[in-house]
């Protein structure tokens, strides 16, 4: 075994917190093991999907030998640096807009909320410190895998080194992930910027915050430093926020930030920026006139570039591309047969839940599938998301318009949450569930939820789908009242009634006179 030669990772600020989280996920006394003669699987990058792989394979108990390596923090972005932080971070602020909203509801707030931002963050370096044993690189040892820290790279058809030692390999799998887009404006880099890989370190929250972007991470992180007490101003190049997303259910939370005060700048270009005692300038170019907004710090929140960097592809033949990513196919192999990809390296679906899912199908396919035998396909998979904005916003499936892209007709149902009991005692009635089904027929082909909890529900609509259960027979699943799910038993209730032909309703009348 050796020591291995990596400089010791420090994540600001370094209190008992964040000291526990890097003694689990990059301990800086780590000691590499001495390589196997040959490896059945050899993970660079130990995310989520890298965990999942490599941790999956080792605890089968077939006798497999399987290496992970990982250059900086194992938990890739989602302990780290996304999704657990910015949910530690959303669920404060939505105690604060509480307090905040509380009189419709009896409860007359205090004039003023006093955040401890300081406290609020301590208590997200708290809980990803709690969570962090999971991912931990005693975890994986503890679970059969050969856990080296250290920069990996392909150096032969069938051999990585890492930190001076050579792995061979029978299969490999790149899972590295992606990191925060830098933006391209001028004068940002001097001024300095934050991204979600910096955005939680901070200590004080900024009075004067500008984020960039509109998609998910953006408008999450926007709307909920401005719950903590930030002056916010979003920019986005689009003309609405969440333009991926079902126009309705982007209008609601578009109408939602305006409601609370956030300062949105949309359909324009941000020229440069620029540092002067009163803050950072950002001069920004609307409808052919220049304007600009001091602030305290920027905050980068607009896509994603995969870490395809130093890992010597070229050696093994893997093709890629510096913005998209590896190249893979449906069962997310790569341009060499003998390395597989997963994860945000080569997905657009840039989740955890997706890369766990793609770390299951590159499990199966590059142990258990002989000569190509029973591969899974990542096309079969059916993929919801959420953004965890308030309300949230989830989906699965296909949206309206990508359905007559591919020339298919539609009968959609849309349930609005003022017509759902629970939603109105919870004040939560601006929001909708929305069920693309195939016409004629109850198939689902997609479906868009706007609710406060709209994530813990888009599951059942997954489910059906995935269970070919049609929106018909979902009128018989007995839902517990009152819920804001009985929304999606309204829909299929709807559906139901539309099943009512005129001869249907002869039917019906001669059976009731002979019942």
């Amino acid at each position: 075994m050796t020591q291995p030669s990596f400089t010791g990772v420090t994540l600001a600020p370094m209190d008992e917190y964040n000291r526990k989280l890097i003694a689990n996920v990059h301990p800086s006394d780590w000691v590499n093991p001495t390589p196997a003669e040959c490896y059945d699987l050899v993970v660079i990058g130990s995310g989520t999907a890298g965990l999942v792989t490599a941790k999956g394979a080792a605890g089968l108990g077939v006798g497999l030998k399987v290496a992970l390596i990982e250059k900086h923090l194992m938990g890739g972005d989602c302990l780290n640096v996304g999704c657990v932080p910015s949910k530690c971070l959303i669920r404060s602020a939505r105690t604060a807009a509480d307090i905040r909203d509380a009189k419709p509801f009896g409860i007359h707030p205090p004039t003023h909320i006093d955040v401890d931002f300081p406290a609020v963050m301590e208590r997200m370096r708290q809980v990803r410190a709690r969570i962090s044993p999971v991912d931990s690189a005693d975890a994986a040892a503890k679970s059969g895998v050969d856990m080296f820290l250290g920069e990996g790279q392909f150096t032969g058809p069938n051999t990585v080194s890492v930190d001076g030692q050579t792995l061979r390999f029978k299969k490999a799998v790149i899972t590295t992930g992606a990191r925060a887009v830098k933006p391209r404006i001028e004068g940002i880099e001097e001024v300095g910027y934050l991204t979600n890989e910096t955005v939680f370190s901070l200590t004080q929250s900024p009075k004067r915050l500008a984020v960039i972007g509109g998609g998910p991470i953006g408008c999450e992180l926007a709307q909920s430093f401005h719950r903590l007490g930030s002056q916010v101003i979003l920019f986005h190049r689009g003309s609405h926020l969440l333009n991926k997303e079902d126009a309705d259910a982007a209008e609601i939370v578009q109408q939602a930030f305006l409601r609370e005060g956030i300062q949105l700048v949309l359909a324009c270009q941000m020229k440069r920026v620029e540092q002067t005692p009163a803050g950072k300038v950002i001069y920004y170019a609307c409808n052919g006139r220049e304007e600009s907004v001091v602030v305290d710090e920027i905050l980068a929140g607009a896509g994603r570039a995969p870490n395809v960097e130093g890992l010597n592809l070229e050696t093994v033949g893997v093709e890629y591309d510096s913005r998209q990513g590896v190249f893979v196919n449906d069962y997310l192999q790569t341009t060499n047969p003998k390395i597989y990809a997963a994860g945000d390296i080569c997905m657009n679906w840039k989740f955890t839940h997706a890369a766990d899912a793609a770390a299951r199908i590159v499990l199966k396919n590059t142990l258990f599938s002989p000569f190509g035998i029973g591969k899974y396909k990542r096309s079969d998979l059916v993929m919801p998301w959420v953004t965890f904005t308030d309300p949230e916003i989830a989906h699965v499936g296909l949206y309206e318009h990508e359905a007559q892209d591919q020339g298919m007709d539609l009968h959609t149902i849309k349930i609005l949450f003022d017509d759902v009991d629970r939603a109105l005692a919870d004040g939560e009635e601006e929001g909708f569930v929305k069920i693309h089904l195939e016409k004629g027929s109850d198939k689902i082909l997609g479906a868009t939820i706007v609710a406060r909890h709209a994530g813990e529900m888009i599951s059942e609509i997954t489910t059906a789908m995935i269970g070919k259960v049609g929106l018909g027979s979902m009128a018989s699943v007995i839902h517990p009242y009152p819920t804001q799910a009985e929304a999606i038993k309204k829909a299929a209730d709807t559906y139901r009634r539309t099943l009512l032909k005129p001869g249907t309703i002869k039917l019906l009348k001669l059976l009731t006179k002979l019942s």
